[in-house]
C-alpha cells in the first residue's frame, strides 16, 4: 500500500496530531512551571526568633535581614514560629535564644536554632539545608575572628592557656540544625505522597474514559440518570479495590507505620473517586477526545501538586490550579498523615469540595447535553 493511502486511513490525521500536541504541550507546561525556580525564592516565608537582649542577637537579625532574599517575620515567639512551620507556612525558623550574646562573652558556645519541617515540597526542605549550611558557616567565621581577636589581646599566656583558647576559637559558635517530621532516607518515602497520588490520579483517568464509553454505549437501554449512577458506582467499587492494593505495596516497600493504615487507604479512595470524577468531566464533554485535554491538565498537576515546590511560589496559572484539581490537595493530605504532624481535614475537605464540584458538573452536562436519547439504529450499531 502506498504511503499516500496509508495517510488516508481513519485516525492518521488525530496520530499526528496528538503525537506533536503531547511533544510540545509537556515541554511548555514543565518549562513555564519550572521557570519559578529559583526566581521565586523571594515568595517563601521564614521566621526569625530573637529572644536574646545582648547587641550580638540585634546584629545577626539585621545582617540576616538584608542578606536573605525572604519574607522575613520577625514579630512571632518562638512557640507560634514553630506552629506554623508544622502547617508549612514557614519555610524555616531561626531561634536566637536568651543567652546568645551573654555565652558569646563569657567563652561559651554561642548556639542558634535552625528549624526545618521534612513534611514539605522537597525544594523547599533541600534549599533551606543548603541556606542554613551558608549562613553557619558565615557566623562561625565570624566569631571564630571575634573571639581570636580577644585571645590577640592576651598575648604572651602559658602554653596550656592557649591551647584552651584555641580551642574557645572553634567552639566560638554552634548552628543547630532542628528537623521536624523527619521522613525515612529514600526517594521512594518522600516522594510517596506523590506517587500514590500520581497513580491513582493515571488509573482515575483511564476508567473515566472506559467507564464513560459503556455509558454512551448502554444509551437507550437504560436513562441517563440511571447508567450516570452505574458508572458511579463502578468507579467507587474501582477506587477501592485499587486503593487496597496500592497502600498494600506502599507499606510492604516504604517505611510507613501501620497505625496510619486505614487514614492512607481512606485518603486513596477519596483520591481515586474524586479524580476520577474530574477526569470525566473532558470525557462525557467530547467523548474519547477529552484524553487530549486530560494528559496537559494531568502534566499542569504534577508542577501543581506542591510535592516540589510550595503554593507561594507558583506562577499564576499553575497558583490557581492547585485549588481547582485534585492533586494539591491529595498530596498536602498524604503528607501530613503520612509524616506531618499538622492537620490533615483542611486538605481532605478542599479534596471533598473539588470532587462534589466535579460531580455535580458532570451531572449537568448528563442532564443538559445528553438529552436526546439514541434510535434503535444507533444502539444496534
Amino acid at each position: 500500500m502506498p504511503f499516500n493511502k496509508f495517510m488516508k486511513n481513519q485516525g492518521f490525521g488525530a496520530s499526528v496530531f496528538m503525537g506533536i500536541f503531547y511533544a510540545v504541550a509537556m515541554l511548555l507546561i514543565f518549562l513555564l512551571g519550572y521557570t519559578a525556580l529559583p526566581g521565586n525564592m523571594d515568595k517563601l516565608k521564614i521566621a526569625i526568633v530573637n529572644e536574646d537582649a545582648g547587641k550580638s542577637g540585634a546584629q545577626i537579625v539585621t545582617q540576616l535581614g538584608e542578606s536573605l532574599p525572604f519574607e522575613i517575620q520577625s514579630n512571632l515567639s518562638n512557640e507560634k514560629a514553630l506552629n506554623k512551620l508544622e502547617d508549612n507556612k514557614l519555610a524555616l525558623v531561626i531561634h536566637i535564644p536568651e543567652n546568645f550574646t551573654e555565652s558569646a562573652q563569657n567563652g561559651e558556645s554561642a548556639q542558634i536554632d535552625f528549624t526545618v519541617n521534612e513534611a514539605s515540597a522537597t525544594m523547599v526542605s533541600s534549599s533551606m539545608s543548603a541556606i542554613v549550611t551558608e549562613i553557619n558557616n558565615q557566623l562561625s567565621t565570624s566569631f571564630s575572628t571575634q573571639t581570636a581577636q580577644g585571645i590577640l589581646m592576651n598575648m604572651n599566656v602559658p602554653e596550656e592557656q592557649a591551647a584552651q583558647l584555641a580551642q574557645q576559637i572553634d567552639q566560638a559558635y554552634i548552628g543547630n540544625y532542628v528537623i521536624t517530621n523527619d521522613i525515612p532516607d529514600g526517594m521512594h518515602n518522600s516522594m510517596l505522597p506523590m506517587f500514590l497520588t500520581m497513580s491513582a490520579y493515571v488509573g482515575a483517568m483511564i476508567a473515566a474514559m472506559q467507564l464513560v464509553q459503556a455509558y454512551k454505549q448502554s444509551r437507550g437501554k437504560a436513562s441517563r440518570f440511571k447508567l450516570f449512577g452505574y458508572v458511579q458506582i463502578s468507579a467507587l467499587i474501582i477506587a477501592v479495590v485499587s486503593s487496597i492494593l496500592a497502600v498494600g505495596i506502599s507499606f510492604l516497600i516504604a517505611d510507613l507505620n501501620s497505625d496510619i493504615l486505614l487514614q492512607v487507604f481512606g485518603q486513596q479512595t477519596l483520591t481515586y473517586f474524586v479524580a476520577f470524577n474530574f477526569c470525566a468531566i473532558f470525557t462525557f464533554l467530547v467523548g474519547e477526545a477529552g484524553m487530549i485535554l486530560n494528559i496537559p491538565v494531568l502534566l499542569t498537576q504534577t508542577i501543581a501538586n506542591g510535592a516540589t515546590m510550595p503554593r507561594e511560589m507558583m506562577d499564576g496559572y499553575f497558583y490557581v490550579a492547585s485549588y481547582i484539581t485534585p492533586m494539591y490537595h491529595a498530596v498536602q493530605s498524604n503528607l501530613a498523615v503520612m509524616f506531618g504532624s499538622t492537620a490533615q481535614s483542611p486538605f481532605v475537605w478542599g479534596l471533598v469540595l473539588v470532587g462534589l464540584g466535579a460531580l455535580f458538573i458532570n451531572f449537568l452536562i448528563v442532564t443538559f447535553l445528553h438529552k436526546k436519547e439514541p434510535t434503535e439504529k444507533q444502539i444496534i450499531q
